[in-house]
């Protein structure tokens, strides 16, 4: 049987309506609470959340002489608090998007779905992520030197996406790892600290590894494992070289 439903990665722009009440939180105010959202999709792999012009008041937006063809960009003021250029109206009658704006994600204290708040950009409706405890044995070498050797890797499926080996800390080469302030966010997985891997003959590989003190619940298997950049180590799975 045919599916109806669209298949992503989708073109550019995918609309369709959210069924969940959106909140957004900048300067001690809720200034857009809704229940006629719009999910966006102006990247092909991840949604935004888009509103009718008339969720977000006129009160807080201030025009910028910001010029672009089928767009007015405003700042985000609420009293003493700004933010600029964070909203985008489209004007363009013959767009698809016309008559919504956008708040860029960012410049907004938290999102939240009902009463849950999001992180880093609303999560994909059609994408799942599972994480799959493995005997595959799993091991990474850099330059030549081995970092990790596992037969106990948990595996995060992710839909779209490599397929990302988490290693037991145990299992890594701890002397090689050197701390890291970078920090990404992961609306599925949740904040992730990094590690540099410093070489026995001082060689640097900056932020090759990465892991979740405090992963979101649907990926709490792999709290505290490690995971490398396979794309800048070389990897063997099950003793066959990784492409």
């Amino acid at each position: 049987m045919t599916s109806s439903y669209p298949v992503p990665p989708f073109g550019k722009p995918f609309i369709e309506a959210s069924s969940k009440r959106i909140r957004v939180l900048f300067g001690g105010k809720y200034i857009v609470d809704t229940k006629q959202a719009k999910l966006v999709w102006e990247h092909p792999n991840y949604p935004l959340y888009f509103f009718h012009t008339s969720d977000l008041a006129s009160s807080h937006l201030r025009p910028t002489s910001q010029a672009q063809e089928g767009v007015k960009i405003y700042d985000l003021v609420v009293g003493d608090r700004e933010a600029k250029n964070a909203v985008t109206e489209f004007t363009d009658k013959e767009s698809d998007l016309a008559g919504l704006l956008k708040v860029n994600f960012s410049a907004a204290d938290a999102w939240l779905e009902e009463e849950e708040r999001i992180y880093g950009h609303p999560k994909n409706p059609y994408k799942r992520v599972d994480v799959l405890q493995s005997s595959r044995h799993v091991r990474i070498e850099v330059k030549g030197v081995e970092i990790a050797n596992t037969k106990h890797p948990r595996l995060l499926f992710e839909t779209n996406l490599p397929v990302r080996k988490y290693m037991p800390l145990t299992d890594v080469r701890v002397d090689f790892l050197r701390p890291s302030d970078t920090t990404s966010v992961c609306p599925y997985k949740g904040v992730a600290n990094f590690y540099h891997v410093e070489l026995p003959n001082g060689e640097v590989h900056k932020d090759i590894i990465w892991y979740y003190r405090t992963p979101q619940p649907e990926c709490v298997q792999i709290m505290g494992f490690l995971a490398f950049y396979d794309e800048k180590v070389d990897v063997w799975v099950d003793g066959e070289k990784q492409k």
